[in-house]
């Protein structure tokens, strides 16, 4: 089973990996397949399934598939651009995607929200049509968004090409215990293993500047939120607070007697600065996902800013490692929150930021994935729930606990040899049959949970 550390982190657009990067993507990929047809079309049409019709107004879907349409991809999006595009959009009733003619798109008669039933492959469906000048489909794909912005065709999704392990690499692992085993065996820690892996898929120039981007995009994104004042965007009137706890925790160095606890509110403040950014939808790397993009940033700025000895130069290994144990949660279980709940988002970057942690504090294999193992099993059970479907309450702060809890269990983690009684395979295998036994409405849909409970105006 191979996962690059460019799938696991993707440079992207907020509020959501799954809601907003993966419909765009698939709207591009039927772009591309509308280019390939024998025959030209004259309007495009689309229906959105599951969560994505239940919160996709609050991630902003409709936007991101007709921007997809239009041509727009979330690695190269700009919003300046794309204002004006959809403007044109508006005015003309259709779209104008590269490649391809002036297609008929009206975005209120031609994009439906469907609250039906799922679709059959996964709580993420839309379907893309391409009409004659008639009206009538001459071309249909069914594209499900599978969570961090991956998108599956239904003939994909059913030849399980979502577990495709693609050509050979050096050190192939399909669980925990065979990464620990493979690394005892070799010699190798889990970074060194993953980055042989990436190599040779890849080579050595690409993974040292890709690595070099994902972590620029991550601290960018941190001290935008950090300098960033203002509302958020969606009705729910949530002022930023990230601004605010920065200059209060620099107003308060130096003086006597500070708190040690002080410094949870410096974990909070890193992974709430990119996850109000994320919500205003702006640029963030998925982390495995949009909606836990503010866990793993927020761990590698606390060991950077507060840790002694930390260093730039292990930020690839940090990224390797932490991408190594995504890679075992999306292969084994989910990353999806519209799949298994919100443990699949924040539970697995929490997993994957101990782990990292752990790697650049000198850790063990075995303390490694003991870290990655606390992480997530204190998140099992956690639910998707946002109020009026906005990925800001309660996902801002749950990043901030997220990144919390995984400093602690990295923490934990170095106090022991690694040993313990609960294996990582055993916990993501619990995570997995968690979210099957999970309610549908506390899986993104905003049907329970504080979606419910706390009023949406």
């Amino acid at each position: 089973m191979f996962l690059s550390v460019f799938e696991m982190f993707k440079v992207g657009i907020g509020p959501s990996s799954s809601h907003t990067m993966g419909p765009m993507v698939a709207a591009a990929r039927f772009l591309d397949k509308m280019r390939a047809a024998p025959f030209e079309a004259h309007g495009v049409r689309g229906s959105l399934h599951g969560s994505l019709a239940f919160t996709g107004v609050g991630h902003a879907t409709d936007r991101a598939t007709i921007l997809g349409l239009a041509g727009f991809r979330p690695e190269d999006y700009d919003h300046d651009t794309a204002e004006e595009t959809l403007r044109q959009i508006r005015e003309t009733h259709s779209v104008r995607p590269p490649g391809l003619p002036e297609l008929k798109f009206h975005p209120k008669d031609d994009l439906i929200f469907d609250f039906g039933p799922n679709l059959p492959g996964h709580a993420n469906g839309m379907i893309l049509m391409a009409t004659d000048a008639q009206g009538d489909v001459i071309l249909q794909e069914t594209y499900y968004s599978i969570g961090g912005g991956f998108v599956m065709t239904e003939g994909e999704l059913a030849k399980g090409r979502n577990t495709d392990e693609g050509d050979p690499v050096p050190y192939p692992f399909k669980s925990a215990a065979e990464m620990l085993e493979m690394s005892e065996r070799a010699g190798k820690s889990i970074a060194q293993m993953k980055k042989a892996n990436e190599i040779s898929r890849g080579g050595p120039e690409n993974l040292r500047s890709g690595v070099a981007r994902i972590w620029q995009v991550m601290d960018d994104c941190i001290e935008r939120g950090m300098h960033t004042e203002g509302e958020l965007p969606g009705g729910l009137m949530v002022r930023r607070r990230a601004k605010g706890i920065r200059d209060a925790l620099l107003a308060e160095r130096g003086t006597n007697l500070q708190a040690p606890h002080k410094i949870n509110d410096w974990i909070s403040l890193y992974a709430m600065a990119v996850n109000e950014e994320n919500a205003a939808g702006g640029q963030v790397v998925t982390a495995p996902t949009n909606g836990a993009a503010g866990v793993v940033p927020a761990v590698i700025k606390y060991w950077l800013e507060h840790v002694p000895g930390a260093s730039e130069a292990q930020i690839e290994e940090f990224l390797l490692t932490a991408s190594a144990i995504g890679g075992l949660v999306k292969y084994n279980a989910s990353i999806s929150g519209a799949e298994a709940g919100c443990q699949a988002e924040v539970g697995s970057a929490a997993a994957m930021g101990a782990a990292g942690l752990a790697a650049v504090l000198g850790g063990t294999p075995a303390q490694i994935e003991n870290a990655a193992e606390i992480a997530l099993e204190h998140h099992l059970g956690m639910t998707c729930d946002p109020v009026k479907g906005l990925v800001q309450v309660p996902c801002i702060e749950r990043n901030g606990l997220g990144a919390i809890k995984a400093v602690s269990a990295a923490s934990l983690a170095m106090r022991g040899d690694g040993t313990h009684l609960v294996p990582l395979d055993a916990c993501i295998e619990t995570m997995r049959q968690t979210g099957a036994d999970m309610s549908e409405k506390y899986k993104e849909t905003s049907l329970g949970g504080l979606a419910v409970n706390v009023p949406n105006c």
